[in-house]
């Protein structure tokens, strides 16, 4: 049985390996785009993207970003608020080569936004891979008992 603590740990891990989202403005008809988080294992209640001040997450505002994990096994959908982030130390904290690739000017790049994601709530379901999930599918087991083993609302 999975606990909730274990469950958002295990999102954090699983994050931190594959940090891609798909992010959407909330209340707007605009699609979710791909987004690559920056991460920071001491603010759990955040992480930053890179933006452009063109793009359509750039107003900032009520926000829904969906993550899948890289093995498939674990899915999550983060509720939270973008805002833009004004400290030029995290822009500093996080720019790498492959941010530099997308910004000409470097960090002073006129068209350079940080986004800060600010996270509420997020409702994550880890699948059930292991051999007890097959026996399940195989033999007519419960499969909806071993799934609220492993789902959880949890605050960010």
């Amino acid at each position: 049985m999975s606990t909730e603590t274990e469950i958002r740990d295990r999102f954090w891990k699983e994050l931190s390996h594959s940090p891609f989202l798909m992010v959407s403005l909330q209340g707007t008809q605009d699609h979710a785009m791909p987004m690559t988080a920056q991460l920071d294992a001491n603010a759990n209640h955040c992480f930053w993207f890179y933006s452009s001040k063109g793009n359509r997450l750039a107003t900032g505002g009520p926000a829904m970003a969906q993550f899948v994990a890289k093995g498939h096994d674990l899915f999550a959908c983060i509720d939270g608020t973008l805002a833009l982030e004004s400290d030029p130390a995290i822009v500093e904290r996080y720019w790498s080569q492959d941010v530099a690739a997308w910004y000409p000017g470097g960090r002073d790049d006129p068209d350079l936004l940080m986004l800060r994601f600010d996270l509420d709530t997020a409702e994550i379901w880890c699948a059930d891979s292991a051999a007890s999930g097959l026996f399940h599918k195989l033999f007519g087991g419960d499969a909806r008992r071993g799934m609220q083993e492993k789902h959880a609302e949890v605050p960010l």
